[in-house]
């Protein structure tokens, strides 16, 4: 049986497939979409513990991103996140 790692239920449904071909899924309780088995891994808590000693440093984000292996866009989104929680003001 297939439980959504958001909720841990058991009630989830078929929400077609993604880009890479896989088939979505999404829990009914808390509407979270899922597949199983993702190509792309969260990013770690060291990889974060790193991006943060990088930002007090004058290095663009591109070079960042490079360095440590994210998408660009994944940096400015957690790096927005960092700003709306005052971590670096």
């Amino acid at each position: 049986m297939i439980d959504c790692p958001s909720c841990e239920s058991t009630m989830i449904v078929k929400n077609g497939i993604n880009a890479t071909g896989k088939k979505n899924y999404r829990g009914k309780k808390c509407g979270r979409q899922f597949v199983l088995d993702p190509l792309i891994s969260p990013v770690s808590d060291e990889t974060k513990a790193i991006i943060d000693r990088l930002l007090l440093e004058r290095i663009s984000l591109a070079g960042m991103a490079r360095v440590v292996h994210v998408s660009e866009s994944w940096l400015q989104d957690y790096v927005r996140g960092c700003i709306g929680t005052h971590r670096y003001r």
